[in-house]
């Protein structure tokens, strides 16, 4: 998932683990840019389970995601702009696939102390690999069920992985990682957004027709695109508790949102 119930500190760890840090980082700049994406429509084929489908795809995912997305280095690049910059700044990063927002942060911050989750090991273990001088610390598991702790991040991070789920499923997920945040701390939010209300809710309505489909219940990890428009997703971090949250950026459907504590 660019997202088992483990803490972070008694979790299914691969790698090692990081310390504590300092405090996060500075302001929004708003920038708009294009970014082309396939056009949606009905769902193609059986659900796939979402571990399974990324895995199936590991090959090909990088690829995918910079070569085939349009302005995704510009938004890559772009939210690593907007974590914090000091040397072991603590950073939470959630639905992390093989890391390729870390690309573009380690390069600015070598010194970062980051902790990983994501459903899918393999994705994890690629990871691992490209980055293990900076020692991120990875947890596989559901970033819904994980303990997050409290106070105990500069920053959060999610890019590409939470246009899966409900408003109703969203708000308490982000008051969670609101409650992970300390001081000034900020969550910057990638995604994929939809542009208005009937596109959100005949994604909703897909969804639930598939489902019924293949008889598969709902609540359960499927890939299947569900993105919220940009006004009900700051909606709900509001709801969750967050002081402040604005769209610093967007690339055709996906727009970088950032909150702060």
């Amino acid at each position: 998932m660019k997202g088992a119930g483990e803490k972070l500190s008694a979790g299914v760890l691969i790698g090692k683990t990081v310390s504590e840090s300092e405090e996060a980082a500075g302001g929004c700049g708003k920038g708009e840019r294009e970014r082309g994406l396939p056009a949606g429509g009905e769902i193609a084929g059986a659900p796939e389970e979402m571990a399974a489908f990324f895995e199936r795809r590991l090959e090909i995912y990088e690829e995918h995601q910079l070569r085939e997305i349009q302005g995704a280095f510009e938004f890559y690049e772009r939210t690593a702009e907007l974590l914090p910059a000091q040397a072991g700044a603590r950073i939470l990063d959630l639905g992390c696939g093989t890391g390729l927002e870390l690309k573009f942060y380690y390069a600015r911050n070598p010194g970062a102390r980051v902790t990983c989750i994501d459903l899918s090991e393999k994705m994890l273990e690629a990871l691992q690999k490209k980055f293990s001088k900076y020692k991120p610390r990875i947890v596989c598991g559901d970033y819904f069920k994980t303990d997050l702790g409290e106070k105990d991040f500069d920053a959060a991070v999610s890019v590409e992985s939470m246009h899966h789920f409900t408003y109703a499923e969203k708000v308490p997920l982000y008051r969670k990682i609101r409650a992970a945040l300390r001081g000034e701390g900020r969550f910057v939010l990638t995604d994929y957004q939809e542009d208005d209300d009937a596109a959100e809710r005949a994604g909703f309505a897909a969804k639930e027709r598939k489902l019924a489909e293949y008889g598969l219940k709902d609540g359960g990890f499927y890939h299947i695109d569900t993105p919220l428009t940009v006004k009900h997703e700051l909606q709900a971090l509001r709801e969750a508790g967050f002081s402040h949250a604005e769209e610093c950026g967007r690339w055709n459907k996906t727009s970088i949102l950032l909150a702060k504590r």
